[in-house]
């Protein structure tokens, strides 16, 4: 079996968030831990090996940062017509390791609003029809925008019919290796102020009022994994109460 990592590192260097969302992180290597240790445990430098403590790192982030998986809560307070939306800690387990199947949607410009049809395409040319539970993970333009500035402002997006087709055929997870699943937000905001129309917003996450489900944002290496055949682990970090949590996604292929 292969292993193929979809995650991005998480880091404070490469840009993949705006400013204010870029987690913050403190190395401690194993001089500045001496400290600790000594704290800990009232040991002195000369009583450790080599004189050297424990590293160690202090990150101050959000549960949107790198990949992760959004939890219905994210998008509205109420899904499947009235129910409480869930929080990541109270989503399904078995939602996160089911079979995977990748559209290859790269020839689609940045800024465009992906269609039921743009789906179906896909589909019917890798010959796959989906089934209840399947993670459905986009492959975009947005991969090669990765480590450059335009990253976030880079990507296609799924608005509210496409999200529906897709949850309507009984996905509950869909991830996409762009900064959200929606249009970039420069992008979403000059639609809204050249139509003025507010549904236009957030509409693909906005459909999570409609049916519950989970979307990975900011994956790597779908370049890797075949259209099908692969089985999609993405289990999100268990935070009480809370709008995301952060996964290490993998495909794992049979060889």
């Amino acid at each position: 079996m292969r292993f193929i990592d979809l995650s991005m590192p998480l880091d404070d260097v490469i840009p993949v968030d705006p400013p204010f969302l870029r987690p913050r992180i403190e190395y401690k290597d194993h001089q500045a831990g001496l400290a600790d240790m000594n704290a800990m445990y009232g040991i002195r430098p000369d009583q450790l090996p080599d004189g050297q403590g424990l590293a160690a790192e202090t990150v101050t982030i959000t549960t949107h940062a790198g990949t992760h998986v959004d939890a219905p809560w994210h998008y509205h307070p109420t899904m499947n017509g009235g129910e409480c939306a869930w929080t990541i800690d109270e989503v399904p387990l078995d939602w996160f390791f089911r079979p995977g199947v990748k559209l290859d949607l790269r020839h689609l410009p940045s800024g465009h609003l992906v269609t039921p049809a743009d789906i179906d395409a896909e589909l019917e040319r890798i010959g796959y029809r989906l089934q209840p539970l399947d993670i459905v993970l986009a492959h975009t333009v947005a991969a090669d925008a990765y480590g450059r500035d335009d990253y976030i402002d880079t990507g296609i997006g799924f608005g509210r019919d496409a999200t529906l087709h897709l949850t309507g055929q009984g996905v509950r997870v869909v991830g996409t290796d762009a900064w959200g699943w929606d249009l970039p937000v420069s992008i979403n905001r000059r639609v809204f102020e050249e139509t003025g129309d507010p549904s236009v917003v957030w509409e693909g996450h906005k459909a999570g009022a409609e049916v519950g489900y989970c979307q990975i944002e900011k994956l790597q290496h779908l370049d890797q994994v075949p259209a099908t055949g692969f089985t999609v682990a993405c289990f999100p970090t268990k935070v009480r109460g809370a709008s995301a949590g952060w996964t290490r996604a993998v495909a794992l292929i049979d060889d």
